[in-house]
């Protein structure tokens, strides 16, 4: 299992803008004790999460998974080489149940960014989402509940469901089974 130095990133970013733990924390709407850990790779925030610190830093989503050094013009990934596979925690820090892998590791400032998510059986809490952009799940195995908008929508095998900028929805496997899906949000 690879992990990503994320944390060590938005440090980086923080500090180039001169800006206190407390201050980032009080405009994201965030616990400093929470952006620590985000920032110490003591916890891996949801995408979601991700993505609203990447918007407050002005940079791409993508880049949070790329070394600097590396700019390749296209990326192709063998199925057998896709283990980049790393779990997420919740803001208490406690197992979801669910895994992120991503389809990109070496190219910058990408558009969209693809990852494909696995949910287990009993990943059945919900973990609220909300992009800037817009986002489009297809379901490749198994069920998918998805809330939103005060309503359940159940996705089979080969449904999908695309989510205009900024609308908030949760995701959690159906009852029972595995859910693999993917993901892709415009970065």
């Amino acid at each position: 299992m690879n992990e990503y130095d994320i944390g060590s990133k938005f440090r980086e970013f923080r500090l180039a803008r001169s800006l206190t733990q407390s201050s980032v924390a009080r405009e994201m709407g965030f616990s400093i004790s929470l952006l620590s850990q985000i920032e110490n790779n003591k916890i891996s925030p949801p995408i979601g999460t991700l993505s609203r610190l990447a918007r407050f830093f002005n940079v791409k989503l993508s880049e949070l998974f790329v070394e600097k050094s590396d700019r390749r013009r296209f990326e192709i990934i063998r199925k057998e080489d896709r283990n980049q596979v790393f779990p997420f925690l919740s803001r208490v820090g406690y197992h979801l149940g669910y895994f992120c892998e991503p389809f990109f590791q070496r190219l910058p400032n990408k558009k969209m960014v693809p990852v494909l998510l696995t949910l287990s059986a009993e990943c059945q809490e919900s973990t609220i989402s909300c992009h800037e952009d817009e986002t489009f799940i297809f379901v490749l195995q198994g069920g998918l509940d998805v809330l939103c908008m005060d309503r359940k929508i159940v996705l089979a095998e080969g449904d999908s469901v695309y989510f205009y900028k900024s609308l908030q929805y949760s995701l959690r496997s159906t009852a029972g089974t595995e859910a693999v899906i993917l993901v892709v949000t415009a970065d």
